[in-house]
């Protein structure tokens, strides 16, 4: 009899255990269940300890609403200029709303993969194969938006969207290749061109500034030569004006006169020495010995003068 209450009490014991764990739940923080009350909606457990109706409620569904990123599986799209490329990306979503994701679709995950391979292969559709390198951030925007109208209805909000690779292929990727090192060819004999006529440019304008700095030396020598030459000329003119005058005072002067016959004498016996010297052929004047009359005339000369003295008696 006492074995038979053992059994019994150790059986309710078990029992009350399993039900207890049945009807416990502790959710998790950023998690969200959906209990169903004899198969219909009930409600939704945030995070924190819950109890249960035993064989009543039961957890369905069971959601995380941290933002979680899903990998979109590589696809071949055709370009506006029908070049075929293999194009993956990376999806990220929230869970929103648990009761619309739990009954409004039956797996929003693949939905959302399918309507973003779709919407992705719609844009990739509308470019060339130039502009798919540039357009990524226009695509990833346009596919978000799109998926973003479809997924509301499930409680899901598509955040954002991000192309992982493009891949062309193989005979196109030589031909963009070869495209880009003719390209930097092309580049780099423009640069040597331009750098060629860069020289040639300030070669000629060196040459040109070294005509102009010579002929400026030139003429500044030219200008320095003619005042040197002006310099010259003044002073021997000032020193000629200067020795005249002199003598003009020294003539002046008491004796001045009778010293100007004497030197005009002393200067006419010379010069006809040195002519008699010159040739074998003499022209002789008639008043040779006339030594006074020569200095007379002479001295007609200096006292034709304004001013002068007149000469004393010879």
């Amino acid at each position: 009899m006492w074995g038979g209450l053992f059994f019994v009490a150790v059986f309710l014991a078990f029992f009350i255990l399993y039900v207890f764990f049945k009807t416990a739940v502790v959710v998790p923080q950023q998690n969200a269940y959906v209990v169903e009350r004899l198969g219909r909606f009930s409600g939704v457990l945030d995070a924190g300890f819950h109890i249960l109706v035993p064989f009543v409620d039961v957890i369905r569904y069971r959601h995380v609403l941290k933002e979680q990123a899903m990998d979109i599986p590589e696809q071949v799209c055709i370009t506006k200029d029908n070049v075929q490329v293999a194009v993956d990306g990376i999806l990220y979503l929230k869970v929103m709303d648990p009761e619309r994701a739990s009954y409004g679709i039956s797996n929003y995950n693949f939905a959302i993969t399918q309507l973003a391979q779709t919407t992705l292969r719609s844009e990739i559709g509308k470019i060339d194969l130039d502009r798919t390198f540039e357009e990524r951030t226009y695509v990833n925007t346009q596919v978000v938006t799109e998926v973003d109208k479809a997924s509301e209805a499930w409680g899901v909000k598509v955040l954002r969207y991000e192309i992982k690779n493009i891949t062309p292929p193989q005979d196109i990727l030589a031909a963009m290749e070869k495209q880009m090192r003719a390209e930097r060819e092309k580049r780099a004999v423009v640069l040597q061109s331009e750098g060629e006529r860069d020289a040639a440019i300030n070669n000629a304008e060196g040459a040109k500034q070294q005509v102009i700095k010579a002929s400026e030396a030139t003429k500044q020598q030219r200008i320095n030569e003619a005042e040197g030459q002006a310099a010259a000329i003044l002073a021997v003119a000032k020193a000629t004006a200067e020795g005249i005058g002199s003598v003009a005072r020294s003539i002046q002067a008491e004796g001045g006169f009778e010293a100007v016959q004497l030197r005009v004498a002393e200067q006419y016996l010379t010069q006809f020495g040195q002519l008699a010297k010159a040739g074998n052929t003499l022209i002789i004047p008639s008043n040779l010995a006339d030594v006074g009359s020569v200095i007379a005339t002479a001295m007609n000369v200096i006292q034709s003068r304004p001013g002068a003295r007149p000469a004393p008696p010879r």
